[in-house]
């Protein structure tokens, strides 16, 4: 079944599961989905990485049947990249001393997969 017809949520995972799956082909090594910080006005990242030379990736999965409106990428704004960051702040509280880390993007487009390594950084 394509997109069309599915829900938003079948759609998002979908498009997570094709994400994921790219990035285990590039050596990167799945740390957590779906993480959420507690409470309500937090945040959430998509999926949770490591790369090969032990970088923490946190990466935003954002799809589009196609990139009318600017494409999945216009989607993460500068209130959703705050969000991110907040999550991956209360994520690295359970790492006596955190290793490096970066923000990527995997945007999902017409079935075609792009990742964007560090789409931002923490200032936004």
């Amino acid at each position: 079944m394509g997109l069309r017809g599915r829900t938003t949520r079948a759609v998002g995972q979908a498009a997570e599961d094709l994400a994921l799956a790219h990035l285990q082909a590039a050596g990167l090594r799945l740390q957590a989905r779906n993480y959420r910080t507690p409470g309500r006005g937090g945040g959430e990242i998509d999926l949770v990485l490591c790369a090969p030379d032990g970088t923490l990736v946190f990466v935003e999965v954002r799809s589009r049947a196609q990139a009318s409106h600017g494409g999945a990428g216009a989607s993460i704004g500068a209130a959703k990249r705050r969000r991110i960051v907040l999550a991956a702040r209360h994520y690295l509280l359970r790492w006596p001393s955190p290793p490096p880390c970066r923000f990527d993007a995997v945007l999902v487009e017409g079935g075609q997969v792009q990742w964007v390594r560090a789409a931002f950084d923490a200032d936004g």
